[in-house]
């Protein structure tokens, strides 16, 4: 019998994967619903993500799964819009000539980073930039006007007090993503009616087909003994010889009841997200990257991307992320980041109204993503260990490097099924 634990997109993934080759399954989840980082909330009437989610054109691997699942006519590719909050005002940065008005960069600033762009599509294998800070490249690649302008503020924004460890390996890859747009700016896909439903339906098709997927339960250890897995401790002892984790490092570490020489100091940075239902539309873009003295570095009106029809209300995200346990965005109450948020978005547009707000939401955690610093591709943690019968998927997986994503993380479940049933 092959135990997963975690019910996140790798969890499942490699337990679809599984079952669809006649192994035996079980998976264990600690929180009461599936989804991890995907999970939705219950408002009357429909689903939405409790953290903003989109997919690429270039991510196969949820497509294809999206497929498998018979949810491709869910599958809507449309435009988004992108724009820049500096000095009071949204600057749209989608049409060449939104960025040609681009007044916080020269014209010559402009043709230099639209070479750093260009260069970013043209790099095969961006681990080459893996012991380079992203500060570094931008200065040699594009200058310090541009860094200053334009990059600097979103490094602050996404990493904070980590921002000159990134890698040039990140920023490369994510602007090489980003940059897959026309003339009318970027394509994304989401799944009308929610992201919920690719975790409903593999959920169902996992125990249509023998598989066991347990909610509210927490794995307390992982037991071996002379180098294999024994089994897992719940509530009480499960014997299984394979185990694959899909937790973070450090919480495998703590559940393991041995020693593991792969496992590495992966840094790990916190979100805090929280979810406004107003009355009126915000803005007029979909993502709104902020230069500002608000708390967070990124609002994202969803209903600017996905039909206001399908939910009744304009939805907002506004987005934070952290690095420190001691945040305030970490430490104070939800009620009280509700409000610093919303004090922060009437500071920025004069016509927000408090008495537009219809609902609030907040979720927060402190390991969504890998801090990926300069050297983090020697960190990145095997699907194979030493320990036989001991496996890894998850977002410190070879698949979600250089950047983490939905696709990453089923790719990183399908990969580290192959590997379990290569054995």
């Amino acid at each position: 019998m092959i135990v997963i634990i975690g019910g996140g997109l790798a969890g499942l993934a490699a337990s679809y994967a599984l079952i669809e080759k006649g192994e035996e399954v079980i998976l264990f989840e600690r929180e009461g619903e599936l989804g991890g980082v995907t999970s939705s909330y219950h408002i009357d009437g429909y689903r939405i993500e409790e953290y903003y989610h989109h997919i690429f054109e270039g991510d196969s691997e949820i497509q294809r799964l999206i497929g498998d699942l018979g949810l491709e006519d869910k599958l809507d590719w449309r435009k988004a819009t992108t724009g820049y909050f500096v000095d009071g005002e949204v600057h749209p940065l989608n049409t060449p000539l939104e960025i040609l008005r681009y007044p916080y960069l020269s014209l010559m600033d402009k043709a230099k980073l639209a070479l750093l762009v260009l260069r970013s599509k043209t790099i095969g294998d961006v681990s080459d930039l893996d012991d380079v800070t992203a500060k570094e490249w931008i200065l040699e690649n594009a200058g310090s006007s541009v860094y200053e302008n334009f990059f600097q503020q979103l490094l602050q924004g996404k990493f904070g007090d980590n921002m000159d460890q990134v890698s040039a390996a990140w920023l490369s890859g994510r602007v090489k993503i980003r940059s897959n747009r026309t003339t009318q700016g970027e394509r994304l896909g989401y799944l009308r009616g929610g992201f919920w439903q690719l975790i409903d339906v593999m959920a169902k098709q996992i125990e249509e087909n023998g598989g066991k997927i347990h909610t509210n339960s927490d794995v307390q250890k992982i037991v071996t003994k002379n180098g294999f897995v024994k089994g897992v401790k719940v509530k009480e002892l499960i014997d299984c010889d394979k185990v694959i984790s899909t937790v973070p490092p450090s919480i495998l570490a703590k559940i393991l009841d041995t020693s593991l020489e792969e496992l590495r100091d992966i840094k790990y940075q916190g979100t805090t997200c929280a979810l406004f239902a107003l009355k009126k539309s915000l803005m007029n873009v979909y993502w709104l990257n902020i230069k500002a003295d608000v708390p967070f570095g990124a609002i994202i009106e969803h209903t600017n991307f996905v039909p206001l029809s399908d939910y009744r209300e304009h939805l907002i995200y506004v987005v934070s992320y952290f690095h420190d346990p001691n945040d305030p965005r970490w430490q104070r109450s939800k009620g009280e980041i509700i409000d610093w948020y919303l004090d922060g978005l009437s500071s920025m547009f004069p016509h927000f109204n408090r008495d537009d707000v219809i609902w609030t939401r907040l979720t927060r955690s402190l390991q969504t993503a890998p801090i990926y610093e300069v050297g983090y591709r020697k960190k990145i943690l095997p699907y194979s260990t030493s320990i036989e019968g001991l496996y890894l998927a998850g977002m410190f997986s070879l698949a979600n490097y250089p950047e983490r994503s939905m696709n990453g993380s089923i790719k990183a479940g399908f990969r580290c099924a192959e590997e379990v049933m290569e054995v």
